[in-house]
């Protein structure tokens, strides 16, 4: 269950904290104070999408956070442990959301940083969320299988998983299959020019990165008379012509009088030490370095002949040696699926139609398991309906063999209602009224809930089009669900409000400094006949409204009473 909720800095919503207990929360308030904010704060600990709009005005971040405490069997202690979150499933789990003004959102679950990814996981196990038109999926028919493989469960699941890996590999095959399939003749054609430019760049021998070598080898080739000039002229004038022996007799000449000044003259001669042996280290390697020197016109040819090759190749195939070697590699391949095209399309359509038909074999087994849940998904959801003043409805899946291969196999599957006896189901969009639709997936939240062990249900207006009996039965049946679940609901109509265990009063003020901000309550006995007297009556209260409200209250604890026993 939600144990707390806590709420700052999110749209009008200063900052709230609110307790909550087992069973049955409904939130009601006028039209616009801020019951769908809370809604949202629990989309967003559930990993939903969030936005620097959602932020309150002026506030640079907004902080929900949000107390649970779940079963130790809860197979959300497992989704924590795989994803190496730190959680004791004998202690409360804390799950906290941050929106930043600049855009970024963060996550934490027991201080923990978690991806939102993770969080989306995470929370997918802990709480459901019925929005305002959420019954509108309901026209969606790609959505009805996915529902009958929820209900079906662990008896499709692996089979389920086998067939879908196996799809994307017919898939895979299939694509390069078609792609091979379409290679036009120009493209074959292409085989002579591929084999000419493989064959040019291989006698080529290239190497990465020779151009550059060869480059500077020429330079030092095409200079080499004017270096050892150069070099010979410096190494004269340092060693020939006595310019390390005027250093060494200028040394001499200070070191005779050092002992005067020592203070000022013995730096002057250790600098002029250092001067003198670093001209003598350079004079040696000037020395080497001519002597290095190579005059070879035959060795420059060869570079110069290379170097045109190489020119020729790079305004064919790329800027370097590098891009050539890399287009070599990929007509290398073309070239390879080119010449075996035929060989691999055989192979390919071997594997498209073995995989075809391990895929068909599956999808036979999915059917079977299909059809056999459909009837059981129907006969359930009527059953449900008739709790919801629904008793004569006939609710059917209609399962049909496509015979196409999908990624869920070659079944399509439609949700079909009839609320007139005597005629036949027909699809939801063509029938089914706004509060028939609420109904059909009350109904559907009600078979699910005891199916995936989700431990706290939300209802956004989930009465949204019914009234009288038909909103009696609804809170019924969502009284009913609480006690298999936390059920929270925001509701405008009394009879489902007074069905609640706990009622919680949304409303807005203005603060001191002018500002509107939302606030929530859990009300009292008395408050609660107030407000449900309001809900009942509209902007005035009157004594019979209010006697009203307690009469609903009082036969509200008489039926949950009955539920119970």
């Amino acid at each position: 269950m939600l144990q707390e909720l806590s709420i700052r800095h999110l749209a009008v919503i200063e900052n709230i904290r609110v307790s909550f207990k087992r069973g049955f929360e409904v939130l009601t308030g006028e039209t616009g104070a801020g019951k769908s904010i809370i809604i949202d704060a629990l989309g967003l600990i559930a990993g939903g999408r969030g936005s620097a709009e959602m932020i309150r005005h002026g506030c640079d971040k907004a902080e929900i956070e949000a107390v649970f405490d779940l079963d130790p069997a809860h197979p959300v202690w497992g989704v924590l442990d795989r994803h190496g979150v730190n959680a004791d499933p004998h202690e409360a789990l804390l799950v906290r959301r941050e929106l930043q003004a600049q855009g970024k959102s963060s996550a934490r679950v027991n201080g923990q940083h978690v991806t939102l990814t993770m969080l989306r996981e995470i929370g997918e196990n802990l709480v459901n969320i019925h929005g305002q038109h959420e019954h509108q999926s309901l026209l969606r028919t790609d959505r009805h299988l996915e529902w009958l493989d929820s209900f079906a469960g662990d008896a499709i699941a692996s089979l389920k998983t086998e067939y879908q890996n196996r799809y994307r590999e017919y898939a895979t095959v299939s694509r390069e299959r078609r792609e091979l399939d379409e290679l036009t003749r120009q493209q074959m054609q292409m085989l002579d020019l591929y084999r000419y430019q493989l064959e040019e760049i291989a006698d080529a021998r290239l190497k990465p990165g020779e151009d550059e070598s060869l480059a500077e080898e020429r330079r030092k080739l095409a200079h080499a008379e004017k270096l050892a000039e150069s070099a010979t002229e410096a190494y004269d004038l340092l060693y020939g012509n006595k310019g390390l022996s005027v250093l060494s007799k200028a040394i001499a000449k200070l070191e005779d009088i050092v002992k005067v000044d020592p203070a000022k003259l013995g730096p002057l001669v250790e600098q002029l030490q250092s001067a003198y042996y670093a001209a003598e280290d350079v004079s040696y390697q000037l020395r080497d370095y001519k002597e290095s020197i190579e005059f070879n016109p035959e060795r420059l040819s060869e570079i110069e002949m290379r170097m045109d090759l190489l020119f020729g190749l790079r305004r064919k195939y790329g800027e370097s040696v590098e891009d050539i070697l890399q287009y070599y590699a990929r007509i290398q391949e073309d070239t390879q699926r080119l010449e075996n095209r035929d060989e691999l399309l055989k192979e390919l359509n071997e594997r498209e139609v073995r995989l075809e038909s391990e895929l068909r074999a599956l999808a036979e087994r999915l059917g079977a398991i299909r059809r056999e849940t459909a009837a059981l998904l129907g006969s359930e959801i009527e059953q449900e309906l008739k709790g919801l003043q629904m008793e004569r409805a006939a609710f059917e899946v209609r399962l049909v063999n496509t015979d196409n291969l999908t990624p869920t196999g070659t079944d399509s599957a439609e949700f079909l209602l009839s609320t007139n006896p005597g005629e036949p189901p027909k699809p939801l969009a063509r029938i089914a009224s706004g509060g028939e639709m609420s109904r059909v997936m009350l109904a559907l939240k009600a078979i699910f809930a005891r199916i995936d062990q989700i431990p706290v249900l939300v209802f956004d207006e989930v009465d949204t089009g019914v009234s009288g009996r038909a909103a009696q039965s609804v809170a019924d049946k969502l009284s009913r669900l609480a006690t298999h679940c936390q059920v929270f609901c925001i509701t405008h109509l009394p009879q489902v409000a007074c069905m609640a265990d706990d009622q919680f009063e949304i409303a807005k003020r203005v603060t001191d400094d002018g500002r509107t901000s939302t606030r929530v309550r859990m009300l009292n006995a008395d408050e609660r006949v107030e407000e449900l007297a309001r809900m009942l009556g509209g902007v005035e209260v009157t004594d019979r409204t209010r006697h009203h409200a307690q009469e609903m209250l009082t036969l509200a604890e008489a039926q949950k009473s009955r539920q119970d026993a």
